[in-house]
């Protein structure tokens, strides 16, 4: 009778061994998304629905996304990782940052030219843009800085393309993120600005100057992952969400394009 309870309980060990569980304090505590700031209404949306259905409201950070990187990296504890851009996201993989197979792009975007709705205009964005006249004298265009922010580096890589750079280049405001930019140029303290085109129909500050061609710059995608740090299964039932019906009419509305679809 002894040795059949312990080999009952040596079983029930084994079993409980092989079985993946999380701490419970880990699964009740808030789920917390890194997201990029372009990302900022439509996922606090999506926030909304996805605490309508019974769950825990999660806690958003948007800002660049080479900002939210580096503090995942510092140990910030984020769930979830937004990316405007692939490269931030290999950034944290190559580090061993995030859940591999958790990885997945969700959206696309496009870039465009903004100006103050009060200056609204309309110009074709392409090698004869003349910046000069666009900017006036003095005048700067608004950009996330290429050195780091996704915006930014889709923006310089359309300017070189379109034989823009040399131009531009001393004439840009630097922005820390593509919503700094944009209120830039909503604020009429900047003449102009690239920007994406869902933030640019999210601001009421702005018009649509012209869009830059979809060739000329690289394909502006949103990468997400859990992070494996703070890797929970509300963490994982939420990007789940991200890829549901619900939250794929979110992003339509606001103006993504889905699994690889332009906007």
């Amino acid at each position: 009778m002894l040795r059949r309870r312990f080999a009952l309980m040596l079983a029930s060990a084994v079993v409980a061994a092989g079985t993946p569980t999380f701490p419970a304090a880990a699964q009740d505590a808030p789920l917390t998304v890194f997201a990029a700031a372009s990302l900022t209404e439509v996922l606090q949306e999506i926030g909304r629905l996805w605490a309508a259905g019974g769950q825990h409201a999660p806690r958003f950070s948007f800002a660049s996304s080479s900002t939210l990187a580096r503090q995942i990296e510092a140990g910030a504890p984020a769930n979830l990782f937004a990316s405007a851009d692939q490269q931030w996201a290999d950034y944290l993989q190559q580090r061993g940052l995030l859940v591999p197979e958790t990885q997945r792009s969700l959206l696309t975007n496009s870039l465009v030219l903004v100006v103050p709705k009060d200056r609204a205009r309309t110009v074709q964005v392409g090698p004869g843009l003349d910046l000069d006249a666009l900017l006036g004298p003095g005048g700067r265009l608004a950009i996330g800085d290429p050195a780091h922010v996704p915006a930014g580096i889709y923006a310089e890589a359309a300017l070189k393309s379109l034989g823009l750079w040399e131009r531009a280049q001393p004439r840009l405001a630097r922005a820390e993120s593509v919503r700094s930019a944009l209120l830039l140029v909503g604020r009429g303290e900047a003449p102009a600005g690239v920007v994406y085109a869902t933030d640019a129909a999210a601001d009421p500050s702005v018009a649509v100057a012209g869009a830059f061609p979809a060739g000329s710059h690289p394909p502006v995608t949103y990468p997400f992952a859990v992070v494996r740090a703070h890797d929970t299964p509300a963490a994982r039932a939420f990007l789940d969400f991200l890829s549901g019906s619900q939250a794929r009419e979110a992003f339509t509305r606001a103006g993504f394009g889905l699994n690889g679809t332009a906007p």
